[in-house]
């Protein structure tokens, strides 16, 4: 029988309270910003921050409660724009949306820093064991092609060394038992023909780092058929993560049917940019119809997500959307 498992990707927005705060703080200490030096008082706000989102999850009722991402201006690139071997340029676009971030121009080496395991490590004390941790990193391929490269000169060894930067972070994880890793860029900028392995084989690098369920999650579509196949295969993922918002639904039902499928895996249904709030019979609806699409009897776990980051929403909608997918899997079992 599929468990079902009601998360998110991370990424919340930040409570109204907190941007007026932070934003007073940081224009007067931009330049420790860049190096991670955030000083005391903008500490303890993103401290405040952790403890406000890591409650929202657990009184929506999550089943994997994660950390929230609350220091992540930068969105996904956030673990380059804060090592000392990272330059950060100008503001630029984030994906086709109206996100912007700053551009992480690596000019040394990648060493693990720590950051993400300390902000967990701070998560896992708020929960004190209320609810399994869930730890939320870009995958190697996105957060490659984020970044720009003036150290190690070669596109492969660059991408394989991003790999080994973050499966050094996640070593320094606390006990954790998920980790999402966010690939949006497997979809907006997919790997040239025929380097679909150098992809498969940076995200199995980091999946091999921990012992917890890893969800390679993707969004803003359906995966080109032959890159769909090598994750499957090869990526070492316990989950892949299909959107079911955005694109075009019949074409992720296809890989699905031709290509298999990872023993679990992880819906966003619902939309993470969206302000309208699904109702949990939706959700279990959309859940229901794909599960009626594809040759599997059931999956070891069927995690219940939202499509994208749901930085984007208002806070209160956001934490609506939450309260809807564990409502969710109530309606579905």
């Amino acid at each position: 029988m599929t468990e079902r498992v009601a998360t998110t990707p991370g990424l919340f927005p930040l409570p109204d309270w907190a941007k007026d705060t932070l934003s007073d703080l940081k224009g007067h200490q931009k330049g420790d910003l860049l190096s991670g030096d955030e000083g005391a008082e903008i500490t303890e706000t993103y401290d405040e921050v952790r403890g406000e989102l890591v409650e929202d999850q657990l009184d929506a009722g999550l089943d994997r409660v994660g950390e929230g991402q609350g220091r992540w201006d930068d969105m996904i690139a956030h673990p380059l724009t804060i090592h000392e071997h990272v330059e950060t340029g100008g503001i630029v676009r984030y994906y086709d949306n109206n996100n912007f971030y700053r551009d992480p121009r690596v000019v040394g080496e990648l060493t693990p820093s720590g950051d993400v395991a300390a902000d967990l490590e701070a998560a896992a004390d708020v929960l004190a064991g209320d609810a399994p941790l869930q730890a939320v990193l870009p995958g190697p391929y996105s957060l490659a092609d984020l970044a720009s490269d003036d150290y190690y000169g070669d596109e492969s060894e660059f991408l394989a060394a991003v790999a080994e930067f973050l499966a050094g972070e996640v070593e320094a994880f606390p006990a954790h038992e998920t980790l999402f890793l966010l690939e949006p860029s497997l979809i907006e900028n997919p790997p040239a023909t025929d380097t679909e392995e150098r992809a498969t084989d940076a995200i199995r690098t980091v999946a091999e780092a921990t012992d917890a369920e890893v969800v390679v999650h993707t969004y803003w579509g359906a995966l080109d058929e032959k890159l769909y196949a090598h994750l499957v295969d090869e990526a070492g993922a316990d989950a892949l993560g299909l959107d079911l918002v955005a694109g075009d639904r019949d074409a992720t039902v296809y890989n699905v049917q031709e290509y298999g499928s990872t023993d679990s895996l992880a819906l966003g249904l619902v939309d993470g940019q969206n302000t309208l709030v699904e109702e949990p019979a939706t959700i279990a609806e959309r859940v229901e119809w794909f599960e009626s699409q594809v040759p599997v009897e059931s999956f070891e776990t069927t995690y219940l997500t939202a499509n994208t980051e749901l930085f984007h929403l208002p806070s209160n909608k956001a934490t609506e959307k939450l309260a809807a997918l564990a409502a969710a899997t109530e309606v579905i079992d």
